[in-house]
């Protein structure tokens, strides 16, 4: 390994070995080593006859704060809430247009609603399965992968992402892909460990060691609603015993995790009772004897959470959960660290060539994914069972497709083993409800020829192998009241259903009324696994989520202050949002309008 002790001759060395020509292979998400990517375009810049081409994913960045309100809250809690991350110098760059004309970037999958309306990123998304962007990344022929390596031992550990990176090491090894390997270690980083997760230092061609161990990307855990609850409670009606598991990071995730561990302290039995919306297609509700396995692309902390607690325990090939990757909050990262190296070796990271698909080895994994549930995130879903997960219907990339059609198709390929697409009913545009189940969008994430079972707060919908008007009906059963006669009208002008169907009568109570009469006396936890946010914040958290959601109707915002007229808001909140005392007409509107807000959330609470 060549002796280098600076990311600027590091980046001088890459420059050298490369000819100037750099196609930079960099993994997702946490594991870009920043300091050298930024060392790297600097030196980049500074060289208009080199060149520099990055292929990668989930850029990282901190929330943008386009807002005021959003300013005065995040901005003096940003480091504590998302850590001191150096953010990598080409986000800021293209945002504002000032990227070196010799630098490029594309990714495969984006940031959740980061890169809306910046066409240089638009532009150059590629849109991949998981297990199909290393056949992209391949194809392309990179000259150099970087990584942010742990230290372990006389090793170093892939750690956070073995993804993409240990297919690409093994066929290095094998002689089909040629390039260099730099790292810069970060001792803040779990050492996971195993075949996959393991590099040798001698594989290392560069490597900043010591890295400057910055603090690692945080995500922040946000508020689990009434809706979210309902939608882990019915999806937990769905898994298992001795059966696998993979769920998405968020608050669905969590509420998930959640539901599952009431289920195994037994105290999700008297939950269901009294669900209203429940119904006998689906009926799991005691305790995990046999215990489950996971095996899912993204490792996450509701996962980890029920490791934990001993809901996942079944092993397979030595361990209870195998993973591609993670990013998660800090506390995910100091309890990997603060595992017992034997316990945390049950924690396999993996390629997703593994995760998620069959192909090599299948009959190990069908032998080992019984029972599969493979619960992910959605943004819609049409009435005819597609879904939307990561475009809008002007073309805007949201995020990527990332490994969900993946989990889709292994739900078809296994024997027992289900799809289960979540998504809340209605969300808040403008001032305005809205339903998330529409007749039509013109980009479908998952085709409806895969549908299979989607849920919402209001129940279970399950459409693997009906027909079209069975499939309409069981929708519509899953949506919001407010929105059925509208696209039950819809689905009769297209001959979908017959002209004289009627919902059931069970449908007209699929209301927020229903489900705070369900959920209220049940007090489940705002936050199951924690929060970074502190007392005051939490307070505030429902409210200004309010206000977020009338930003742009001006006569919602006016319907929150005159709410607040004759309101106090209380010092303690007004000084954490430097309103105490207000200056000017603008920070009284705001004061006003957000103790409208507190008061409307309070009600929301009763």
């Amino acid at each position: 390994m060549a002796d280098r002790t600076t990311a600027e001759a590091i980046a001088d060395e890459i420059l050298d070995r490369t000819g100037g020509d750099i196609r930079l292979a960099l993994p997702l998400g946490l594991g870009k080593p920043v300091t050298l990517v930024n060392a790297l375009i600097r030196a980049v810049a500074a060289r208009p006859d080199a060149r520099l081409s990055i292929l990668t994913a989930l850029t990282l960045e901190r929330p943008p704060m386009k807002d005021e309100m959003t300013r005065r809250f995040l901005g003096p809690a940003a480091d504590r809430l998302f850590g001191q991350y150096p953010e990598p110098a080409y986000a800021a760059m293209l945002r504002e247009g000032t990227l070196p004309p010799n630098v490029e970037v594309a990714e495969f999958f984006l940031l959740a609603g980061r890169w809306i309306g910046v066409p240089a990123m638009q532009r150059r998304y590629i849109p991949a399965n998981y297990t199909h962007a290393y056949d992209v990344l391949a194809a392309w022929r990179p000259n150099v992968l970087m990584q942010l390596l742990a230290p372990m031992g006389s090793d170093y550990s892939l750690s956070c992402n073995t993804d993409i990176s240990s297919d690409l090491l093994r066929d290095r090894r094998a002689g089909r892909q040629s390039f260099l390997v730099v790292g810069e270690t970060n001792a803040n980083l779990p050492a996971m460990s195993g075949p996959d997760a393991t590099l040798p230092r001698a594989e290392v061609d560069l490597c900043l060691d010591p890295g400057p161990n910055f603090e690692l990307f945080s995500v922040v855990k946000r508020p689990v609603g009434l809706t979210e609850h309902a939608i882990g409670l019915h999806v937990a009606r769905t898994v298992r015993d001795g059966g696998t598991l993979q769920v998405g990071i968020g608050t669905i995730g969590d509420a998930v995790a959640h539901a599952l561990m009431l289920r195994q302290s037994g105290a999700f039995a008297g939950v269901d009772r009294s669900n209203p919306f429940r119904d006998d297609t689906f009926g799991e509700t005691g305790p995990f004897d046999a215990g489950l396995y996971a095996v899912t692309e993204m490792l996450v902390d509701g996962l980890v959470r029920l490791f934990e607690a001993g809901v996942i325990r079944r092993e397979v090939c030595g361990a209870a959960i195998h993973a591609g990757f993670f990013v998660d909050c800090r506390d995910l990262y100091e309890r990997l660290c603060a595992m017992p190296p034997e316990r945390r070796d049950k924690i396999r990271m993996m390629p997703v060539s593994f995760t998620n698909q069959l192909y090599g080895d299948e009959e190990t994994k069908r032998a080992a994914r019984v029972d599969a549930r493979f619960i992910n995130s959605a943004m819609k879903a049409t009435l005819l069972g597609g879904v939307v997960s990561d475009i809008t219907a002007n073309a805007q990339e949201v995020s990527g497709i990332g490994g969900q059609f993946n989990f889709v198709d292994q739900a078809f390929a296994l024997n027992g083993a289900r799809s289960i697409l979540t998504l809340p009913a209605t969300r808040t545009k403008n001032g305005r409800t809205v339903s998330n189940i529409v007749w039509a969008h013109p980009h479908e994430s998952v085709p409806r020829a895969y549908r299979d079972i989607i849920v919402t707060e209001y129940g279970i919908a399950d459409l693997r192998g009906q027909p079209d008007e069975v499939a309409i009906a069981r929708m519509l059963c899953v949506t919001d009241a407010r929105f059925q006669p509208t696209l039950l009208a819809k689905a009769k002008e297209a001959g979908k259903v017959a002209s004289d169907f009627e919902l059931p009568d069970h449908a007209a109570n699929n209301t927020p009324e229903t489900l705070r009469a369900w959920l209220k006396p049940m007090n489940l936890p705002e936050f199951p696994f924690g929060s970074d946010f502190d007392d005051l914040e939490r307070r505030l958290l429902p409210a200004l989520s309010i206000l977020s959601g009338a930003q742009g109707n001006r006569l919602a915002v006016a319907r929150l202050m005159l709410s607040g007229l004759g309101g106090k808001l209380p010092d303690d909140l007004a000084g954490r949002l430097d309103l105490d005392p207000p200056s000017g007409l603008r920070e009284r509107a705001l004061r006003l309008a957000l103790t409208g807000a507190l008061r409307t959330a309070s009600d929301n609470r009763q």
